[in-house]
């Protein structure tokens, strides 16, 4: 079934219930884990805020990853005191949407499955937010796990 799952966690309200998720389908087939974190520095390239905040943007940088690397030891803890070896991945662009990201990561640590949370937002403020596990639904070419952040309306 599956060998290489690779996790991504964004520090939301779903977080425990993704890795919970993972981990229970990693113990169940075998599979190697890698938990990964998709840092958005999108917003910190744009010119406007490196002129308005120029000794800022780094340090604020700076703090993404280790915030990044913080979050992921203790995912990783988790999983590992769950019996499984895991990997960590922290991937960042100024360009690229999480989305692409996720893709580009799992592709090269050859992932058979990508699982991931979706919020469940609905109406406007999907619109305005939108979302990062349609863009993977749409774009991904690797085998997807959406858990639900929410029940579905009955």
């Amino acid at each position: 079934m599956y060998k290489r799952i690779m996790v991504a966690l964004d520090q939301s309200f779903m977080t425990g219930r993704v890795l919970a998720t993972a981990v229970e389908l990693a113990k169940a087939t075998g599979a190697q884990v890698a938990i990964c974190h998709a840092i958005d520095e999108t917003l910190l390239a744009q010119r406007e805020v490196a002129m308005m905040l120029p000794n800022s943007v780094g340090k604020t940088e700076a703090r993404l990853r280790l915030g990044a690397r913080g979050f992921l030891d203790q995912a990783a803890e988790t999983a590992r005191t769950a019996g499984l070896e895991v990997e960590i991945k922290v991937v960042e662009s100024e360009h690229k949407h999480v989305s692409d990201m996720l893709i580009e990561a799992a592709a090269e640590w050859q992932a058979d499955l990508l699982v991931v949370g979706t919020h469940g937002r609905r109406g406007i403020e999907r619109y305005f937010v939108g979302s990062v596990a349609e863009r993977l639904v749409r774009k991904g070419r690797r085998s997807l796990l959406l858990v639900r952040g929410e029940a579905p309306d009955d």
